[in-house]
């Protein structure tokens, strides 16, 4: 299987190669491709864990608060798959309730480090918490604040929230920057330039908490 991503959308395309005695291979819902090693989606369910198996990932970045459902667990657990949870509660567009800034700063030390790729990020949905994390990170790549609502806004379709909106303009990525001074920018070779950020190989420890 190829995944490619689409230059003028930003979703992944899928090539297959398959013949009649294979099964179908289903994505979760509203799975795509941000970053080279670096995965959306909603809940995945277990008609979509052959296709998961295919991305060979090492860690899941969860943003719900409830506990992992078991028959992920069980997946999880026989890939030997790193999940790292960040419980940061649902909402609706009328709730005061924000998510917090530590547990997304938090969230993006996991994501951006690469020993933990290739990685899945999912809530529920797949739509507002994920779109808020990955709208954090496209920050701290430099994307323009236009490009980061549109992808933001292409995801949660309809029921984009404004709240989500404004959490993404005034999340100050200069304070995660300064706190991580050993992540560094590398550019890649191929394609086209794309910027990752990446651990200094320096006595840094793995992550140990995996719920927060």
């Amino acid at each position: 299987m190829n995944l490619i991503q689409s230059p003028e959308e930003g979703m992944c395309m899928m090539i297959v190669d398959v013949d009649e005695n294979d099964d179908v291979l289903e994505p979760p819902t509203n799975f795509s491709m941000v970053e080279d090693g670096i995965f959306r989606s909603g809940l995945p369910q277990p008609s979509n864990f052959g296709f998961l198996e295919t991305l060979n990932l090492r860690s899941i970045i969860y943003l719900c608060p409830e506990a992992y459902p078991q028959e992920n667990m069980d997946f999880v657990d026989a890939h030997d798959i790193k999940l790292f949870q960040f419980g940061i509660e649902g909402k609706t567009e009328s709730s005061s309730t924000s998510i917090p800034n530590h547990t997304i700063t938090a969230a993006l030390k996991v994501l951006i480090d690469v020993r933990n790729h290739p990685v899945l990020i999912h809530c529920k949905r797949g739509k507002h918490r994920t779109g808020c994390l990955v709208g954090c990170f496209r920050k701290l790549q430099t994307w323009c604040l236009s490009s980061v609502f549109e992808e933001y806004q292409r995801f949660a379709g309809v029921k984009w929230r404004a709240t989500d909106l404004r959490f993404i303009e005034t999340f100050e990525v200069m304070c995660l920057r300064q706190c991580l001074y050993s992540i560094i920018y590398q550019y890649q070779g191929y394609g086209s330039n794309k910027r990752r950020l990446l651990y200094q190989e320096e006595s840094i420890q793995k992550p140990k908490i995996k719920s927060i």
